[in-house]
């Protein structure tokens, strides 16, 4: 029964999963955060690349701080330490899967340090993608640029750094219990 005029009869729903849905101005900030991130991580990731390609020579490294991080300019088929070298097609098509994963996942981002962490990690895997699609040896194979030389254990790039910070600081915040995204939203 209704105990009092204009009451609703349903009680109101409360959601133990997380906080409830920002409102829409709050949104649209969290989702400009993804994007502004996501095109500076790819920015530097697509301009240092074109840098290297342009003064460095393959296989002559050159000391960035002193030989422990040396600048050494490859061109890998593969992924990190150069595994799946004969499955480039493969690795392009996981890379277009995790950053339709990523936008999905976005459009509920619960905070501005999630919203950091996924626009770095988007950046991250659409720069290396953008080689995967563009550079030779051709469409779906091309070769991801390679320059940052750790300490002779293996070569990355910016991209990777990207996705190697956003995925620690995934466990971190994960770890403090703060939630990626946001529940009770139009999209639920």
């Amino acid at each position: 029964m209704q105990d009092e005029t204009g009451t609703s009869l349903t009680p109101p729903t409360t959601d133990r999963n997380g906080p409830a849905s920002a409102p829409a101005a709050g949104r649209s900030r969290l989702y400009a955060l993804v994007g502004i991130t996501a095109l500076l991580t790819l920015v530097a990731d697509q301009g240092t690349k074109v840098w290297a390609l342009a003064s460095l020579t393959p296989g002559e490294p050159r000391p960035l701080l002193g030989e422990w991080i040396r600048l050494n300019l490859i061109r890998n088929s593969g992924a990190a330490f150069s595994l799946g070298n004969s499955r480039t097609w493969l690795l392009t098509i996981l890379s277009i899967v995790i950053i339709v994963g990523v936008l999905v996942t976005v459009r509920r981002v619960a905070s501005r340090p999630w919203a950091l962490t996924f626009g770095a990690l988007l950046g991250g895997a659409v720069g290396n993608l953008l080689d995967r699609l563009f550079r030779a040896p051709g469409l779906f194979r091309g070769h991801v640029v390679d320059f940052l030389d750790y300490f002779g254990l293996f070569i990355g790039n910016v991209a990777d750094i990207a996705i190697v910070v956003a995925a620690v600081v995934v466990v971190w915040l994960t770890l403090r219990g703060e939630p990626a995204t946001v529940t009770g939203g139009p999209h639920d």
